[in-house]
């Protein structure tokens, strides 16, 4: 397929990074797939801005990812990204889907394994799977996948225990040599970010809450108003939520999950059962998805039953409103973002930003005569 923006190259070239020549983007610049909160509209309006947006069809049926992908067809003809849940039952039909309707990106919060990864750059899409250490990189690099979000402790939603400033380093040398690109994620927030991913030796950065905190987004607006109010000291990472680390905001409804620890079945099976009421989850949906991750995983059943309702969770608050459910996933940075642009403001203001700080680097514009 010809991408309609074949020579996306901006007026400053150090932002055109061959991430932009491999997804067809002007902007070295992800919005990435947060489930429930990366739809239609904030993909498309990213797309459309420069960047490479990616529709989260992880949470979503399979006919509405169909809607979803339609839905950004009808409103841009940028390249965009959908991202897939590895261990859904019907992985193997969501690929043949994305092949079918051409699109540009593959992405993936799990290892996708090499048989998806051969049959995506097969048919010609790229491939980008999420990973938090070096060796997870230099394994999914080996299955040929075309790049690798790197994303570091500072990320929202599950993420790894290494910063940014460190990972990102360790996955560049674990890549060396195999031509698969790096996008470093967590903790990024302006055009200061993306120059500095890009001095590291970034091919481009990726940001999830920022975007989440745009007009574009569809997070109601009084949940939006609780992340604008939480400081940079006001997320923790834990376990209590689904049993894998999380970044959230750190409301009153996780800190009781923390004080409970969920160590036993029962207590975790209590603590599923009400949140099964609190966001309505029919008893059918909530035992049928843990009896899926059972099977598809080393969990205990004490984490199957928050992980299994855990969705649900998110949903309730990101999608309804409920921010009385309090899961927020966020990233660190939302303690530096107060206020809501649209995608292209934010995308042309970031790369104002990044040109700017590489101006800096790079002494142009300073007068030799009087140093500024």
């Amino acid at each position: 397929m010809e991408w309609p923006n074949s020579d996306p190259t901006p007026a400053d070239r150090r932002l055109h990074t061959p991430f932009c020549d491999l997804v067809g983007v002007r902007y070295p610049i992800v919005q990435t797939g947060m489930g429930w909160v990366a739809g239609s509209r904030l993909t498309a309006a990213t797309a459309q801005a420069g960047g490479l947006g990616i529709i989260a069809a992880a949470p979503m049926t399979y006919d509405q990812m169909v809607d979803a992908i339609a839905e950004v067809r009808a409103a841009t003809d940028e390249p965009f990204g959908v991202n897939l849940r590895t261990d859904a039952a019907d992985v193997d039909r969501r690929v043949d889907c994305l092949i079918a309707e051409g699109v540009r990106v593959a992405s993936f919060a799990q290892a996708p394994g090499q048989a998806i990864v051969e049959r995506l750059k097969e048919a010609g899409v790229v491939v980008i799977p999420t990973i938090g250490a070096a060796r997870h990189a230099a394994k999914v690099a080996e299955w040929g996948v075309d790049a690798v979000i790197a994303q570091g402790a500072e990320g929202g939603g599950h993420t790894g225990l290494v910063p940014t400033s460190i990972l990102v380093p360790q996955v560049l040398d674990a890549l060396e040599g195999s031509g698969v690109a790096l996008v470093a994620a967590g903790g990024f927030t302006d055009g200061r970010g993306l120059a500095a991913a890009l001095a590291w030796g970034a091919d481009a950065v990726a940001m999830g809450t920022r975007f989440l905190l745009t007009t574009d987004s569809d997070v109601p607006d009084e949940v939006k108003s609780v992340y604008l109010a939480t400081p940079v000291t006001g997320t923790v990472v834990t376990r209590a939520v689904d049993g894998a680390p999380q970044r959230v905001v750190a409301t009153d409804v996780v800190a009781r999950l923390e004080r409970s620890r969920v160590l036993a079945f029962p207590r975790a099976a209590l603590n599923a059962l009400r949140f099964r009421r609190l966001t309505s989850t029919p008893l059918r949906e909530l035992l049928a998805e843990g009896l899926r991750m059972k099977r598809s995983s080393e969990m205990t059943w004490s984490q199957v039953a928050m992980a299994a309702n855990a969705p649900m969770l998110t949903r309730a608050t990101m999608v309804e409103g409920r921010s009385e459910v309090g899961i927020l996933p966020t990233g660190q940075g939302v303690g530096a973002i107060a206020e809501l642009p649209t995608c292209a403001e934010l995308i042309d203001r970031t790369v104002a930003e990044a040109t700017a700080a590489l101006d800096r680097l790079t002494g142009r514009g300073v007068d030799p005569a009087v140093g500024e």
